[in-house]
């Protein structure tokens, strides 16, 4: 991977500010750029878009401040693959490799190093932001723009696109010892995360990233990563063997940190069961090249527009799905109760648990008020990715809803990256509509970006 450098950094801002210019006034303003991780359906325009060529890549890595200048659009991939040589990794790095960082700061992204590193944008020292009003301005937390610095984490691009980033970076040896715990039940588990992120470790031994799996309500399994230098052989889940299910197989295990990184990614956590790769004879005539999550995401991109499923489905007189791709956070003493709630409401499993924390600094944590969290309070990720059979009421997303309404009732979140259908006065109550609305006015007073909750939930 190789740095791109001041000039064509500039060059590339050049660009993009002249393609704001040239956008008709009244016409919406967005990436000219067919890859998303989104699950939305976007409206299709005839207009052209930013232009954000030249604007995917690294500009420098600093091994000795531990930063990184990096583009909006450079994805995590490409991050890491410019980090990694120096022993360097994000503090913390999104599972799937076509993630952006500018994609993971506006609409926040986790990871198992999220208990003790927070989210992306927390690592973020300064970003440059391309606003509706088609001027560059640079947000720091202490500056003129530190409203907006605080306000981007969770706009999905309503309040504008990060086109450079400087971030903080993490020292990391070559090897992640893992460690698989099993337990019954759901309060046994949460009892384990919550010791482990307050001690940081279990056993006497360090946790420097702590994830998991529920694959039934008596079967979870917690895993304990351990940055290490063991030189011991690794194991390798990119070809025929799957990582998910190595949880369920062994206890301990070792990885390269590159494979640690994108463990879930070669197989897009356990979606690609879905296209038959969890079946030997399949993946062993699956090219390698294809095991990765944007591939998987351009096949159900093109169910959608087919609707494959749908009519062998019908076919097959099956009742219509409804797609169930969500991603929510309650406070870790509410998990069992959500779980158990899940369980008899949606029954999809495998469910991915990741613990965050808002990252502690010197002056203690700050807050993000377009995705409130309590400092100091432990928080659980839960991730749930399918569909469900629910017939005709499909189209009007009862499951999404009611994962909706629960979460609410437990004073969560959720994630806007997929599907949602709050009413507005619930979604300004959960993400701070009025800070946003506010912020909003002083960068796009002409309303050239969409707004936040018409961007992202489903009113029709």
């Amino acid at each position: 991977m190789q740095t791109t450098g001041w000039q064509a950094h500039r060059d590339a801002v050049d660009r993009l500010v002249r393609s704001h210019d040239s956008i008709p006034a009244g016409s919406p303003v967005r990436p000219a750029k067919r890859t998303s991780n989104l699950f939305r359906h976007r409206a299709a325009t005839d207009v052209a878009g930013l232009d954000v060529s030249g604007l995917a890549g690294v500009i420098e890595v600093d091994p000795t401040s531990r930063t990184a200048q990096v583009q909006g659009m450079c994805t995590y991939e490409d991050l890491v693959a410019a980090t990694l040589p120096h022993g360097l990794i994000p503090l913390v790095v999104p599972q799937l490799r076509t993630i952006t960082l500018g994609g993971a700061v506006t609409g926040l992204g986790i990871e198992a190093t999220s208990f003790r590193n927070g989210l992306p944008h927390e690592s973020v020292l300064e970003m440059d932001v391309l606003t509706g009003s088609g001027e560059v301005v640079t947000a720091r937390p202490d500056n003129e723009h530190s409203d907006l610095f605080f306000a981007f984490p969770n706009s999905y691009g309503s309040l504008g696109y990060a086109v450079r980033l400087h971030i903080e970076l993490e020292a990391v040896p070559p090897r992640v010892a893992l460690r698989h715990l099993r337990f019954h039940d759901a309060r046994a588990a949460t009892d384990a995360i919550d010791a482990i992120v307050d001690a940081g470790e279990h056993e006497g031994v360090r946790v420097d990233a702590l994830d998991g799996v529920a694959f039934a309500p008596d079967e979870i399994y917690l895993t304990l990563a351990t940055w290490t230098h063991d030189a011991r052989p690794t194991s390798d889940y990119t070809g025929q063997q799957i990582f998910y299910r190595s949880l369920q197989e062994r206890s301990t295990d070792l990885l390269t940190m590159h494979d640690y990184l994108w463990r879930w990614d070669t197989d897009w956590f356990w979606c690609s069961g879905a296209f038959g790769l969890h079946r030997p004879a399949i993946r062993r005539l699956w090219p390698r090249r294809w095991r990765r999550s944007d591939v998987y995401h351009r096949l159900v991109g093109l169910d959608r527009r087919l609707d494959v499923v749908g009519r062998l489905d019908r076919r097959a007189g099956r009742p219509q799905r409804e797609r169930v791709i969500q991603d929510i956070e309650v406070l870790s003493e509410r998990l069992p109760e959500f779980l158990e709630w899940f369980d008899a409401r949606v029954g999809m499993r495998p469910v991915w648990l990741c613990p965050l924390r808002l990252r502690e600094g010197a002056d203690g944590a700050r807050t993000w008020p377009s995705y409130p969290l309590d400092p100091g309070r432990t928080y659980v990720n839960v991730g749930f990715w399918g569909t469900v059979h629910v017939g005709d009421d499909a189209p009007e997303g009862p499951t999404n809803r009611a994962v909706e309404a629960k979460v609410h009732e437990l004073g969560g979140h959720k994630s806007l990256y997929s599907e949602a259908f709050y009413p507005r006065d619930v979604f300004d109550e959960l993400y701070d509509g009025a800070n946003l609305a506010e912020v909003r006015r002083r960068y796009d007073p002409a309303g050239r970006l969409t707004d936040l909750y018409d961007k992202v939930v489903q009113t029709g």
